[in-house]
């Protein structure tokens, strides 16, 4: 079934957001450390993903594109309204937790990134899910940790992380016959990079190093596609 690991990573996600509201108690100076440890690692899975590219260009471009839309569409804006709107159906207990802030900051880390596409590529083109399970492992245990600092708005992340990977998923049980090999394998790479990048910023977010507005950077995760193709025209 091509949605068995998307499922599989929801499901991994939702435990450990219930397990984390558990541990809301824990003293702020560890919640601290810990979120610091957790954007360290962040930053440096971004950069790794980053550093995969071959045309720097190609990311450069679908970032400016990328940053233009977002801006004119006010997409972060968007997801701050989806959070709220989310967040004002339930009452938090606890009034330092933001449902936006929670809904947001988890969709952001669990949706970006290569495994989140090369995971649900696997499961379309191949039926082999191992990646998306192994990414809801690490999905569980962040979720875990978000939950103990930004509340239970981590648990509604499970909507976009299942609606974009499974999505891809089954698009990818098509894809083979629009798409040539070479051209996805390229592609797969120069949109690594770029998510990579919006991973470094999630992680400078999260270490209240500079507040960027990640979310209007998120349409680049599209452009990279059109600006990948026009690349290869030219080369």
């Amino acid at each position: 079934m091509a949605l068995y690991g998307t499922l599989v990573n929801g499901i991994l996600i939702i435990l450990g957001t219930l397990l984390g509201l558990f541990f809301t108690k824990i003293p702020e100076r560890y919640k601290e450390t810990v979120m610091h440890g957790i954007g360290l690692a962040v930053i440096l899975i971004g950069l790794q993903m980053a550093f995969s590219t071959d045309s720097i260009i190609v990311v450069l471009l679908s970032l400016l594109t990328g940053a233009i839309i977002g801006e004119f569409f006010h997409v972060e804006e968007g997801l701050n309204r989806l959070g709220n709107w989310i967040g004002s159906k339930f009452v938090s207990k606890n009034k330092n937790f933001s449902v936006a802030e929670g809904f947001v900051t988890a969709s952001l880390i669990f949706v970006i990134g290569a495994m989140s596409v090369i995971g649900a590529l696997d499961s379309g083109l191949r039926g082999d899910h191992e990646v998306l399970i192994t990414k809801g492992v690490i999905d569980g245990f962040v979720a875990l940790v978000l939950t103990t600092t930004l509340g239970f708005g981590v648990i509604f992340s499970v909507i976009p992380v299942v609606v974009y990977q499974g999505g891809i998923a089954l698009l990818a049980t098509q894809i083979e016959r629009w798409i040539p090999d070479a051209f996805l394998n390229g592609l797969i790479v120069e949109l690594t990079a770029v998510g990579g990048l919006l991973i470094v910023a999630i992680g400078l977010n999260l270490l209240k190093i500079v507040q960027i507005r990640v979310g209007n950077l998120l349409p680049s995760i599209l452009t990279v596609v059109l600006i990948y193709y026009i690349y290869q025209l030219f080369i």
